[in-house]
């Protein structure tokens, strides 16, 4: 990244090209406007104004106006095309804003009966506000670069007095300059303490282009706008999906990184679950016991009478199996309801059930849980 680059992202967003034009080479004169008439209505008595008072045609003209809704006038100003060289007008393609340096003032707060005094280079400007919004007029008298402090002074005291009853007077030190807006819908100026910001409707009233062209290249301007944004917007984009590419990639190293680890470290995790279950095992067969008189018991305590036992097993220490016969089915399946009840059984199964001469025969089997198993109190002498 280049030097010129760095300090010009330090500088943040620079402030939109607008040309200012010699306040010498325009004609300004205040026209009365219709009441409640319409921005539209307002450039079209512009327009007629313009040819009333102007020897050439509007066509012939680069010219802009300034009027405020609800003011009951309107400033115009125009100047002769030929008084610009094409390598002017070229200029005005590129830039946002083109229209006379004194409008820079236009849409600030000014109070009654105050006159802005604008220096140039080609001499003296006042802008002169009655009661009104819109300046009652605008004065310009050239200053020969020469020319001294007396000759500079008579100069103002001659503008003043042709502005009018002045009863306050800002007095710039330097002609206005664009800066940096807070909006992009506005333009922002200032001189000195006096700041000033336009609205982008009123400075499209204030830009002295031709209209048409002047449309054609907002247009353009706009496209190029949201072209640029849409490339911001790509970029932004892309180097989202970079960052989750690396990131996947990053993710990829430490998984490889967690599987290598848990693969070296695998025969180690087998010994020890190994030595974990055999010493679990022998803890089992050290610490436990079978108990199946323990079961028989609870089993047969809650026996109906017509279920007669003909043989048990035990699976594990914690189920007991029990083949055996009934007279009834309705009393084995009202023994398996009553045994599931009971606190000491996690579960009754009843299988191989077989019917013959009147005789059932069927498996019993109960799972119990092992806090009910405890060995039997020996009997006492």
């Amino acid at each position: 990244m280049s030097l010129s680059l760095i300090k010009s992202l330090k500088a943040g967003t620079p402030p939109p090209k607008v040309m200012l034009l010699s306040d010498a080479l325009f004609f300004v004169r205040a026209v009365p406007v219709a009441a409640g008439a319409t921005a539209a209505e307002v450039a079209a008595q512009a327009e007629l104004a313009l040819e009333s008072l102007s020897p050439f045609p509007p066509a012939q003209l680069y010219h802009g106006f300034h009027w405020v809704p609800g003011a009951e006038r309107a400033l115009v100003y125009a100047a002769y095309r030929r008084r610009f060289t094409s390598d002017q007008t070229a200029e005005w393609e590129q830039a946002e804003l083109v229209m006379p340096a004194f409008a820079a003032v236009l849409g600030g707060e000014i109070r009654p009966a105050t006159a802005v005094l604008i220096p140039s280079e080609e001499g003296l400007t006042a802008v002169y506000w009655d009661t009104s919004p819109v300046p009652a007029r605008v004065v310009f008298r050239a200053i020969a670069p020469e020319a001294d402090g007396t000759a500079r002074a008579t100069v103002r005291d001659e503008v003043l007095r042709l502005a009018g009853e002045t009863r306050h007077v800002v007095d710039l030190k330097a002609a206005p300059v664009a800066e940096v807006a807070g909006s992009e819908r506005e333009f922002a100026f200032r001189a000195g303490d006096l700041a000033v910001r336009i609205p982008g409707p009123v400075a499209a009233t204030l830009d002295v282009r031709d209209r048409t062209e002047l449309a054609a290249l907002r247009r353009a301007r706009a496209r190029d706008v949201i072209f640029w944004r849409s490339f911001l917007g790509c970029l932004a984009l892309i180097g989202l999906l970079l960052l989750g590419e690396f990131s996947l990639m990053g993710l990829a190293l430490w998984q490889k990184t967690r599987v290598t680890r848990a693969t070296a470290q695998q025969p180690v995790v087998e010994k020890i679950m190994t030595a974990q279950t055999i010493t679990t095992r022998v803890k089992e067969l050290s610490t436990r016991r079978l108990l199946p008189i323990e079961m028989i018991l609870m089993v047969g305590s809650k026996k109906p009478e017509a279920i007669t036992f003909l043989r048990t097993t035990t699976s594990g220490f914690y189920t007991l199996k029990v083949d055996a016969r009934s007279t009834s089915p309705a009393a084995v399946s009202a023994y398996q309801t009553l045994l599931t009840q009971q606190p000491f059984a996690e579960k009754v199964e009843i299988s191989d059930q077989r019917s013959r001469d009147g005789m059932m025969t069927f498996t019993l089997s109960v799972t119990f849980r092992p806090e009910a198993l405890k060995p039997a109190a020996p009997a006492t002498p």
